[in-house]
Parts: structure tokens; sequence; C-alpha cells
């Protein structure tokens, strides 16, 4: 097993992954925010569902999910129809509009990755991906499960009033 400093280093890399982010945030078109593209990503990635699924998968409150929905089916990328199984709930369905959003949001990440990685290799990009993966694997569902421990005899880590950011 690694060593606590091994994990405190890793929980700073994690923190400044943010700045990755907001740079990927800065490349979406002016009228798709970062939350109106990830509705698209994950209508594009698990198809049709209902309101509550994708505030599952977004693990955001329905209050944020509905203003993240009302903005994208605005713009016509998504419809809303009723659920024949239950005609209170809505489907929500990518549009071809919200297709061709979806595609330019893609070729615009993929751009920016290409740029910002060209001068890594094929194997550390896959490498990436492959660790990637398995850290997400590690976490699971984690946007419902609590915290748990895995034995009785973990290490205790002390508390610190430091950021997971600072250096």
């Amino acid at each position: 097993m690694a060593e606590p400093a091994q994990f405190e280093e890793l929980a700073r890399q994690l923190s400044a992954v943010g700045a990755v982010k907001r740079d990927m945030g800065r490349i979406l078109p002016p009228d798709c925010p970062t939350g109106s593209a990830a509705v698209l990503t994950l209508l594009g990635r698990h198809g049709d569902m209902r309101m509550s699924n994708l505030a599952e998968l977004l693990a955001v409150d329905m209050s944020v999910t509905s203003r993240h929905v009302a903005h994208v089916a605005a713009r016509g990328w998504i419809e809303r129809h009723p659920d024949p199984a239950d005609k209170r709930s809505r489907i929500l369905h990518l549009t071809p509009e919200g297709v061709e959003q979806l595609d330019e949001l893609s070729r615009r990440t993929t751009h920016l990755l290409a740029e910002r990685l060209a001068d890594w290799t094929d194997e550390e990009v896959g490498q990436l991906i492959r660790l990637m993966t398995r850290l997400r694997a590690s976490f699971g569902d984690c946007r419902s499960a609590p915290l748990r421990h895995t034995s009785a005899t973990a290490p205790a880590f002390e508390e610190t009033t430091r950021t997971p950011a600072s250096t």
C-alpha cells in the first residue's frame, strides 16, 4: 500500500485537476455552459431517460437538473416527451440539433486535449486513461455511497487545516 505522503500528494494533484476542467470549460460555446454540456453528454452516452435518472447521473439536486434541462430544451437540443409508463414523468431525448451540438463539443474537447497533450506518447495517454478508469472504479458509485472504512485497522490520518490544493 502506498505511503500517506503519496496519498497527500495524490489529493493535491486531484484538486489541481479542477484547473484542467476549468480550461476545458472555456472552450465550450457561449450558449452551452458546463451544466448543459453535461446533460448533452449523458444523454448521448446513456440514451433517453427520465429527469430523475439524469439528476442522479449528474449528482446534483433535481432543481439544478431542471435548470440545465430547461436551458438545453430552450435551444432545441432536447425534447421532453411524456413517459408512457408514468404520464407525470417526462423522458428526455436528444434532437438532431442536440446531436450536432454534442458532436461540436466532442470536436472542441478532442482538439484541446490533442493540443495540450501533443508531447505525450500514445502509451502515456493510454496509461492515463487506464489509471483514471481504475481510480473511478475504485470509488464506485460515489454519488450516493457513504464513506466506508475497509477495516477496523485502517490507518488513521491526522486532521489538518490545510486545503487539499495547498502545497
